[in-house]
């Protein structure tokens, strides 16, 4: 009678079994540690899919074995997870720094362009001051200057052209680049 040597798939075979039959047991594990049933999943597929090819390595029971390797793949998780956070801080505090960069370009440009909306026709400055500095809307510009709302938009339209030919006299090729390279010192000094 012959025998026939024992099949090695066999073991490993059993090992997949066995991981399957405790899948709701590993998702369990897996959730309380995470906290989301869905990141849950995707981490014990994963670990799943990974274990595979080193079944035949299983030297103590498949289940303490595979507990193991969850534990690994939870670590690994919230490790990518709090390097992904500080990647996302980091770019919040360059994003702040570019915005408190912007409000002092905003106040410099703003205090040019103030001082040569000035020299200005006493209407059109008026007219710019309360709807572009004060943020009172056109409708309401109208009424308070006694002028109809279309009267009060072709003003400010006047008065936004009028103020761009005076940035452009007094400023000049600091206004091509969008005053980010004022050299015109103050502005209405050089320009009026």
């Amino acid at each position: 009678m012959a025998i026939e040597p024992p099949e090695e798939s066999a073991p490993t075979e059993d090992i997949a079994a066995t991981l399957v039959a405790n899948h709701r047991e590993f998702l369990a594990f897996v959730q309380r540690r995470v906290g989301n049933a869905a990141v849950a999943e995707e981490i014990l597929q994963d670990a799943f899919v990974r274990s595979l090819d080193k079944l035949d390595t299983v030297r103590d029971t498949a289940i303490g074995w595979f507990y193991r390797v969850l534990r690994n793949a939870i670590i690994d998780h919230h490790r990518r997870n709090a390097a992904s956070e500080r990647r996302h801080e980091e770019l919040a505090r360059e994003a702040g720094l570019a915005e408190g960069q912007d409000e002092e370009l905003h106040r410099v440009a703003c205090k040019c362009v103030e001082q040569l909306a000035e020299t200005l026709k006493p209407e059109y400055a008026t007219a710019l001051r309360r709807v572009e500095v004060d943020g009172l809307s056109v409708k309401d510009f109208a009424d308070e200057a006694g002028i109809s709302s279309n009267n009060a938009g072709v003003r400010i339209f006047r008065a936004r052209e009028a103020l761009r030919k005076q940035v452009q006299r007094s400023c000049g090729t600091c206004a091509t680049h969008g005053c980010v390279d004022c050299t015109c010192g103050a502005g209405a000094a050089h320009g009026a």
